[in-house]
Formats: structure tokens, sequence, C-alpha cells
């Protein structure tokens, strides 16, 4: 699925468009790139930082002029930098912007680019991942940022057998509620692959309770999935439910999966002071 729209910004580099709930997102992305960066410094060896949806570093608020750094810029941005960075985007032009704003904003970071779907790429993408051995220990935050349910579960699969932890962006809000009838009335298998299974279904069909509650199940059941691979649980609350500023609409969850309690000692402060940026800061 293609951005909505772009917008040419004051750099010459083409810029996508957001809604302004995006600022809410890329706050608690940059809150855990903060946390995560820091307190993983001295517990690895080497700490690498993954995007399969990079986008052109920077976004654009609609209706505005207002710029917003993506979460590849926030994380080369952070007070201890990560070791490796692997940026992996779809569209050549934003790709191009993206390197381009990476240049100009950190040109010594360690940057690996992968131009294309990572879903088709996640081959390449898994060599670029520095090797894991007892005298060079390797961890890396996978930051999975689609435009709707599109991930495939097996991209995630591969990607598990490193020692990663995964920042998704489960973009099912509106998506579950327009094509609630095609993913389960239809043949339809966007969801199937986006959940690793088929029996989704009949969990579904057997709970009963009403439409509205489709978007939920699914953030569960991806959950589940995720735990299939050894991540640790994560309930409905130890996620980010963000909502659009105008009506108040549910659009995504964004939730952590790790296999170390830690990361989620992280990821409660970034829930607690995710709507109060200064006393996080502070």
């Amino acid at each position: 699925m293609k951005r909505e729209s772009e917008a040419i910004l004051e750099d010459g580099l083409a810029t996508p468009l957001v809604g302004v709930w995006a600022e809410t997102k890329y706050r608690l992305v940059a809150m855990y790139d903060k946390l995560f960066s820091t307190g993983m410094k001295d517990k690895w060896d080497e700490r690498v930082y993954l995007d399969l949806y990079a986008g052109a570093g920077y976004n654009r608020i609609r209706g505005t002029n207002r710029m917003i750094a993506g979460s590849p810029i926030l994380a080369l941005t952070v007070e201890h930098p990560f070791d490796k960075y692997i940026f992996c985007e779809e569209d050549p032009k934003l790709m191009a912007a993206l390197q381009a704003r990476v240049k100009q904003t950190a040109p010594s970071a360690n940057v690996a680019y992968v131009t294309g779907d990572c879903q088709i790429e996640i081959a390449k993408i898994c060599t670029l991942i520095p090797p894991y051995s007892p005298a060079k220990t390797v961890l890396s935050l996978c930051v999975v940022d689609p435009f709707d349910f599109g991930i495939k579960f097996g991209t995630l699969r591969k990607l598990s057998c490193f020692f990663v932890d995964f920042l998704v962006l489960l973009a099912i809000g509106m998506d579950a509620n327009r094509n609630y009838d095609h993913y389960v009335k239809g043949n339809s298998t966007k969801i199937d692959e986006a959940l690793g299974n088929t029996e989704w279904r009949e969990r579904w069909k057997k709970l009963g309770v009403l439409r509205r509650e489709f978007r939920s199940f699914l953030a569960s059941e991806f959950a589940q999935s995720m735990e299939s691979l050894g991540y640790l649980h994560q309930d409905l609350h130890q996620m980010k439910l963000v909502r659009s500023d105008d009506k108040n609409l549910p659009l995504y969850y964004l939730a952590l999966f790790s296999r170390h309690e830690m990361a989620y000692k992280f990821w409660n402060d970034v829930m607690k002071y995710g709507t109060d940026q200064k006393s996080f800061w502070e």
C-alpha cells in the first residue's frame, strides 16, 4: 500500500504527509529508542536498529507546514547511538530522500540500506545483521511500521531467529472496520499472512462478540502469534491505542514484543509518560 500523498519541503526532498496523530506515535518511538539504546549499551557488544518501513526520514503534518522526524532520524539522534542501522524502504524516491537526510544528520553512522519490499528482501536484511557469538553479543531493535495490516508474519518469524525486540504498529483500526466482510467472510488471505495462521476465523466466530471488537481481537491474536516465537505475553492494556485527533477513531496499536523482562520495564515507562513528554525528559 502506497502512502496517501507526498509533499516537497524546503530541502527539495520527497516527504510523506501524515495525520497529526503521528506525533503521538513518534513521541513513543523516540522515548523507547532512548531507553533501549542507553539501557543496553553496556549489556551487549553491539546494538542494531532495524526499520522495515523506513520512509523518507521526515514527514509533514497534513494541512500544515510542520515537519516531524520519522523513526530513522529519531534513532540516529539518540544520546547513545546504535552501532549499526539497517533501513528498508520500498519506494526508491523516499529511499533517496532518506539517504540524503541521513547523510546530513549522522554522516558517520554505520548505515545499510535495502531498497525494496521488506517481505521480499528479508533474506538480504538478515545477512546485514551482525552474527551473534559468545565473544560478540548482538541485540537488535526492529521497528515495524506498515501503512495497513499488511506485514507478513513469516517475515517476523525469520527475524526472530536473531536476538531481536520488535516495536510493531498494528494498523488494524480503520482497516479492520472497512474490510471486515472481506476478511471474515471473503477469500482474502491478508489476515492469515499477518497472523501466521488460518484458525483465527473459527476463534472469532466462536467468540460471538460484536463487530466493533474485531480490532482488539486481531491485536490479541497477533500477540499470541508472537508468543509462539518465544516472546513474552502482551495484553491489550500493555499496548498503546492511538486514535485520530478529529473524530477520536481508533487507528492502531503500538506494541512491544521482547523475550526479556527488562524491555517491558522500558516500555512501561514509555506508556506511563506517553502523554506527558515533559515529565519523562526531566
